[in-house]
């Protein structure tokens, strides 16, 4: 599952499902000293509204992370999914680790 988390003209944050890149390889640019952040989310792991600090792809690599957005919208992220996470500003997006911890790693990229 690829998915874009992004503040609509409403200030509200939406999901949107999209389709992964087919081609051979695709190339995104990063930030000049970039980071990538390896993060592992204790069982019941819940955070609250919040927006991301930086716009990012966030890759799940183990376990499972469910993400909500105010208009009742929820997703479940599995090992594979990517998540683009654009809502920098708004109300944001709520995150919880679902049946045990999970493992993400997360990528700024340009705005």
């Amino acid at each position: 599952m690829f998915v874009r988390i992004y503040t609509g003209d409403d200030g509200q944050s939406h999901l949107e499902e999209m389709d992964a890149p087919t081609e051979p390889v695709h190339r995104i640019a990063t930030k000049p000293g970039e980071d990538l952040v390896f993060r592992r989310s204790p069982e019941n792991s819940f955070s609250d509204w919040h927006n991301p600090s930086r716009r990012q792809y966030l890759f799940v690599l183990d376990g499972q992370m469910e993400v909500s957005v105010k208009d009742g919208t929820t997703l479940l992220f599995s090992p594979g999914d990517v998540l683009l996470a654009e809502d920098m500003t708004g109300q944001g997006h709520v995150t919880k680790s679902v049946g045990g911890p999970y493992t993400s790693v997360s990528m700024g990229i340009p705005d």
